[in-house]
């Protein structure tokens, strides 16, 4: 998936500009590049558009421990949006992941996330 398409599906899943959108997702990245080991936010990354990547690899640290609460907070000020903008931007960027890195990949990086991130996937769920 190209970063151009990758930034509108984004915006059309959580409702908002393109802007937003680039912000959300850039700060949802950098956010998960927190949560997950640096060699699983590595494997992703190279499954992204180049323009992506930087934004997975910012960080070697092993992963920090938190919660999806937390997650969107961290969204919301990184990129400048309120918590309702963000709270809808987070499951618009893991919808979109899940999309462009299919199920092997996204599955790898659940794996490490808890149990309430499997929720931003609609489509996970109906598979179970």
């Amino acid at each position: 998936m190209k970063y151009a398409r990758f930034i509108e599906k984004v915006a059309e899943r959580m409702g908002g500009s393109l802007g937003q959108a680039e912000a959300v997702t850039q700060a949802a990245l950098l956010t998960l590049a927190e949560r997950i080991t640096g060699g699983e936010a590595r494997d992703l990354a190279e499954q992204l558009p180049t323009e992506l990547r930087e934004f997975l690899t910012t960080t070697d640290e092993p992963a920090e421990a938190f919660d999806l609460d937390e997650f969107v907070r961290r969204v919301s000020i990184r990129a400048g949006v309120d918590s309702d903008t963000a709270s809808r931007g987070v499951p618009a960027v893991f919808q979109t992941l899940h999309r462009a890195v299919g199920d092997g990949e996204f599955q790898d990086v659940l794996g490490q996330l808890p149990k309430e991130f499997q929720n931003l996937v609609p489509e996970l769920i109906r598979r179970r």
